[in-house]
């Protein structure tokens, strides 16, 4: 209990903290903002100081089961009309920012993600990513990053909340992909933590439960909000429940209601990873 008083104790001061410094008047400005199509799973948000591009890795349709969301009944589902499942995604944000660009996590890495050809419909190649910002270690967001054992991008510098690094270190079993990965990309790995500086001015905040150091990041109004929602159509309205993936689930469950009230009063755009896509939600 005292951990979880802890944590949520730094979420909410960084949440003041960043809200201090935000535009409380983008309410208008989001809700004129559209997002276009670049290619098939690929849509930009163009605004004033950065533009955020949403690629979709996962092929097809994504849904998640029902089954993920225990306190969720058939009369509820009936109602929210998830009955057959809960639609969502697999996505991979990249954002410009005035001086950088910024890839956000890097999707499954299997053979058919689109996170490549997503970042070659903007006429980037591997080679061209020079900043990864990991939200978390879990393989859909991290499996991008290698093929066969070898780094996908070369020229990549690797940031990872320290946090989230130093639990999954600590695991006895679940964790060797992670290790591995952190292993490949050790010459190139920035650890850091949330009140460090970070690449593009962008701003991390914490919101740990779905993994020990589950970390979201704003940008101005864009707020990525990782894995804090599993499945929106249930969440957004009932943010105490959680999915089975939350390794702490009344932890996440907290900061999803702290960080889901923070967004609305501040008119914030949320990208997530699993948000169904194109994986944006423009405040209206």
């Amino acid at each position: 209990m005292k951990n979880i008083l802890a944590g949520l104790s730094v979420l909410s001061a960084v949440l003041v903290a960043v809200s201090c410094g935000s535009n409380k008047n983008t309410g208008q400005m989001a809700s004129e903002r559209q997002l276009t199509a670049v290619a098939e799973g690929v849509q930009t948000l163009d605004m004033d100081s950065l533009k955020l591009t949403w690629i979709k890795d996962n092929a097809g349709s994504h849904v998640m089961p029902l089954s993920l969301f225990a306190a969720v009944d058939s009369v509820m589902a009936d109602t929210l009309g998830v009955k057959d499942g809960v639609p969502a995604s697999v996505s991979a944000f990249y954002m410009e920012t005035e001086d950088t660009g910024i890839l956000f996590d890097t999707g499954n890495g299997n053979a058919d993600s689109g996170l490549l050809k997503g970042l070659a419909a903007l006429q980037l190649s591997p080679d061209d990513i020079k900043c990864i910002v990991i939200t978390h270690l879990h393989s859909d967001h991290i499996g991008g990053l290698e093929n066969g054992g070898r780094a996908v991008f070369q020229n990549a510098a690797l940031w990872v909340p320290q946090v989230e690094y130093d639990a999954w270190m600590a695991m006895e079993e679940n964790n060797a992909h992670v290790v591995e990965i952190m292993n490949i990309y050790k010459d190139s790995l920035h650890l850091f933590n949330v009140a460090d500086a970070l690449p593009g001015g962008i701003k991390a905040i914490p919101a740990y439960g779905h993994t020990p150091g589950h970390t979201l990041y704003q940008k101005g109004e864009v707020l990525i909000i990782a894995d804090l929602m599993h499945g929106a159509a249930i969440q957004m309205k009932y943010p105490d429940i959680s999915a089975s993936y939350d390794m702490d689930p009344a932890r996440a469950a907290q900061a999803r209601k702290e960080i889901l009230k923070y967004a609305k009063e501040n008119n914030l755009i949320m990208a997530g990873m699993h948000l169904p896509e194109p994986a944006v939600v423009i405040p209206e």
